[in-house]
Order: C-alpha cells, then sequence, then structure tokens
C-alpha cells in the first residue's frame, strides 16, 4: 500500500516517533509517505534523522520529509496527525503561573480549569487553519486524527466549525485498563473485558468482566485498597471510585483538577495526592515534567539518534490507537477502541453536541461507535459540568469574545471553587495579555484588558503551590537515571 501520512508537530519527536513505528509495524505500510510538519526547524531536522535513520537500519522504502510548509506536507495525504502544542512551554507556563496567584493550583492544566481553557483559545484558530488546508490540498475525503489537548475542545472545533472528519485520540483508557487488570490479579490485560464510556478525561469503565466475571465495586475498591503502589498514588482516584462506584480512567492529578472538591483548600491538596510522580498531583507536574523532557532531548540528542538504530519489533507495538485504526480502515482487520467523537445518540445522558470519549469499531467501513450508552447520574453530572464550559470555551474561542471566555472559566468546577468572580475577570485578562501573540481573535479586546488591569485593584499573590518542584538539571536526571539502572 502506499499512501501519504502527514504529522503536524512533529516536533514532539519521542511522541511522532513512536507513532511512526507503531504505523512501520504494519506490513502492509513498508511503502507509506510521512510528511513531518512543524514550526521548529531545528526539531523538524532533528526527527527527521531519527525517523531516516530507523528506516536505514530496517531497510525500509519508506518516504520521510520534513518541512515548515504545512500546505506542503499535507498536499495529498490521506490521514493527519496532529501532536502540537501551540504556544510551546512558553504560552504553558503561564497557564500554571497566572491562574496560581488567584490560588487556583493545577497539575497539568491542559484539558479544562483555567489553563485548559486558554490552551484552547490558542489551539483552536489553528485547528481551524490545518481544517482549511485538509479541505483543500490534503486527498478528498481525508481524515484527521488529533492527539492535542485540550482533546474535546480541539475535536468539537474541528468537527462543528472546521468540517473534517476528525477523531480525537487519547490513550487513558488503555492506562486505567492496565491499572484494573493489575490489582485484579490478571495475568495480562487481554483478560480484561470493559465498556469505558465519559468524555475525554473523565471517561468511565461503567462494566468490568474478568474471564467472564462481572466485577462489581466493593471487590474493586478492595483490589485497590490492597495494592501496594496504586493505594498510595491513585487515593484521590480511589475515593472517586468509593463515592461514584466506578474506575475514572484519568490519573489522580489530571482528575483532581477537573472536580471541584480536593484542590481548593492548599492544606487539603497534599491529603489527595502523592509525590513519588509528577501524575499523581504534583502543581505543575506536568510542566516540569514537559520542560526537564525538552532539556534532556536537546542534551542528549546523539543517545537518541544511536538508540533509533534499532529493529522494528511489532511485538513492541504501542496501545495508541492511530496505527490500529489505520490499519482497520487500509486492510479490513477490525480493531476495537475508545475514540473521541461527536456524541449523536452514543451516550443518552449527555447533550447531543458533545464531544465524547467511548467504544467504538473500525473497519474499511469507518469508525462505528457502539450507541444507547447511559452513564451512571454521578458521573453524568460531572462530565456535564466540564462539558458545559467546553462549549463555551468553543464559542468564545471561534468568537473572540471575551466576555464569554471569562463566562467559561467562571463556570469551571475547580476555578468556582476557588476564585471570586473579579478575580476571575481579571485573571482572564492577565491571560489574555499575556498570550496575545498566540490569540489573533482576541486582539481588539486587549487594550480594554490592559486598561482594566492598570486600574485593578484586586490583590494576587506571588505562589508557587501547595506541592510545587523545582525543573531538575541534566546532571540530577542523569543521575537519577544511572542509579535506577544500578537498582534494576
Amino acid at each position: 500500500m502506499s499512501f501519504k501520512i502527514a504529522i503536524i508537530g512533529a516536533g514532539s519527536v519521542g511522541f511522532t516517533k513512536k507513532l511512526f513505528t507503531d504505523i512501520l509495524c504494519v506490513p502492509e505500510f513498508r511503502d507509506v509517505e510521512f510528511a513531518l510538519t512543524d514550526l521548529s526547524e531545528r526539531n523538524l531536522q532533528m526527527i527527521k534523522l531519527i525517523l531516516d535513520r530507523v528506516v536505514e537500519f530496517n531497510r525500509l522504502p519508506t518516504k520521510v520529509t520534513a518541512t515548515t510548509d504545512r500546505r506542503a506536507a499535507l498536499k495529498g495525504a490521506r490521514y493527519i496527525i496532529s501532536c502540537v502544542r501551540v504556544g510551546g512551554l512558553e504560552a504553558y507556563a503561564d497557564d500554571i503561573r497566572i491562574p496560581l496567584k488567584y490560588g487556583i493550583d493545577q497539575c497539568v492544566g491542559d484539558t479544562i480549569c483555567a489553563g485548559g481553557i486558554l490552551y484552547g483559545q490558542r489551539n483552536i484558530p489553528v485547528i481551524l487553519d490545518f481544517c482549511k488546508d485538509i479541505l483543500e490540498v490534503a486527498e478528498p475525503g481525508a481524515k484527521f486524527l488529533n492527539y492535542a489537548n485540550p482533546m474535546a475542545m480541539n475535536t468539537w472545533a474541528a468537527i462543528e466549525y472546521g468540517r473534517v472528519d476528525t477523531v480525537g485520540l487519547c490513550h487513558g483508557v488503555q492506562h486505567g485498563a492496565d491499572q484494573i487488570a493489575e490489582v485484579l490479579g490478571a495475568k495480562s490485560r487481554t483478560e480484561l473485558d470493559y465498556v469505558c464510556s465519559g468524555i475525554n478525561h473523565q471517561t468511565w469503565f461503567i462494566d468490568l468482566r474478568l474471564n467472564g466475571r462481572k466485577i462489581g465495586k466493593d471487590e474493586l475498591v478492595a483490589a485497590f485498597e490492597a495494592h501496594p503502589v496504586y493505594s498510595q498514588q491513585e487515593k484521590l482516584r480511589i475515593d472517586v471510585l468509593k463515592r461514584f462506584g466506578v474506575y475514572s480512567t484519568e490519573s489522580n492529578g489530571h482528575l483532581s483538577e477537573y472536580l471541584p472538591w480536593y484542590r481548593k483548600r492548599p492544606d487539603e491538596i497534599t491529603r489527595w495526592i502523592d509525590m513519588s510522580d509528577w501524575i499523581h498531583g504534583e502543581t505543575g507536574g506536568y510542566l516540569r515534567y514537559s520542560t526537564e523532557t525538552r532539556n534532556w532531548f536537546e542534551t542528549e540528542f546523539p543517545q537518541f539518534l544511536e538508540s533509533a538504530a534499532r529493529p522494528i519489533d511489532p511485538a513492541k507495538r504501542s496501545n495508541e490507537h492511530a496505527s490500529h485504526i489505520l490499519e482497520a480502515l487500509e486492510t479490513n482487520r477490525v480493531y476495537r477502541g475508545h475514540f473521541n467523537v461527536k456524541n449523536n445518540g452514543i451516550i443518552t445522558n449527555l447533550p447531543q453536541d458533545a464531544i465524547v470519549e467511548s467504544p467504538g469499531f473500525v473497519d474499511r467501513f469507518g469508525i462505528n461507535m457502539a450507541s444507547g450508552i447511559t452513564l451512571p447520574e454521578a458521573c453524568a453530572a460531572t462530565c456535564i459540568s466540564s462539558i458545559n464550559v467546553q462549549r463555551m470555551s468553543v464559542h468564545a474561542a471561534i468568537s473572540g469574545d471575551i466576555d464569554l471566555l471569562k463566562l467559561a472559566v467562571l463556570h469551571d468546577p475547580l476555578v468556582g471553587a476557588v476564585s471570586t468572580p473579579e478575580e476571575v475577570w481579571q485573571m482572564v485578562d492577565e491571560m489574555v495579555v499575556a498570550q496575545a501573540r498566540w490569540l489573533p481573535q482576541y486582539a481588539d479586546a486587549v487594550p480594554a484588558a490592559k486598561e482594566r488591569l492598570s486600574k485593578s485593584r484586586i490583590k494576587t499573590r506571588e505562589w508557587a503551590g501547595a506541592a510545587r518542584r523545582d525543573v531538575r538539571s541534566i546532571e540530577e536526571l542523569r543521575a537519577e537515571k544511572t542509579a535506577l539502572k544500578q537498582a534494576v
């Protein structure tokens, strides 16, 4: 088979390499062309060197091109994969730093909450530019696979306003299933069957079967509380399981910032999180991790390049959905996964215009979603709160209406639990002014926002958060990796 795959934001080096090698695990895809595009010429050339090394070592006919000209990369592409982070780590740092001044302590800040909403404002205009190019120069009927966060908002904008065949992809369901299989003592995840449904990062395991036997709440709670690691790392997640009756896909840190109950009081935050790794609730944890990863890659690039000279092993193909979707569409080998699409009857008790994440099957006819699923009422209520925020955020990003943007932030569960309306109004002004270069739709609103900030009397504070860690140096990272190797 010969067709073209374009990867936008290919400078996300580690993730791009994973997608690339996954796709080449499919024997029929040896002759595929990969067109890489990114704003950073430097990152683009680094990832191309790595992928060229993979191709050369495995003696493949695969073609890899790299260009900062997005339309050239998209021209004739059958599949387009987006991994973009508009504004990079610079804008992301403001997504964490500015809300902290108003008492809002986020672990990740890329889905909803103040950081995720502003992230969406930066991404959505760019997503629509992608869609315009796809419609104009890609292969007719091209499919857009969005990996970029905020997943639901980006996918919502691409479907409703971009008018492109779009699916949003995430790995939260797979990671949650791995945990459940482990605590229940399964020999492999293949012994676990499940229905997981909801919205991205708030998806719920509403039916669990281990070797055909239904698993109830009490058994699952007992299994997690008995686990020596997860009982400490997932305290908040286990508490939600006890109260809601079902397990959430999302990590302890992620889940904590989507709810109004666990991060609203600084002295309570440390009760629910675990500092053994960023993903369990550390303040700004993903920002620290991303910064360290970037610094490590730039310093240790020769090591990354050397490690690319290895055989592609289909047994090590990851559980990221993209390669499996492409394989099913092109070869008709059926794939079952969990996908982000417009609701339209998939989940009965969520709004029909929402982007939901739910089970589906892929074959040559496309992505075919199971419909008629009903969530437990508490799960639906939690999802609906986020959906309302997502809807307003998407509409604000499209219209450039700063007042609607402020209302979206005001209705965010965690923001509303922490901040007053006056604080929210000022915080949004401050974030829009700080990120103006990435928010063209708010250009007309920036001067008035600056004027309001100059006259504001609302007090803020310089606060690192309840559980912040400093970015580690390359030397510290190297020492840690050496210690881990010695321990093994």
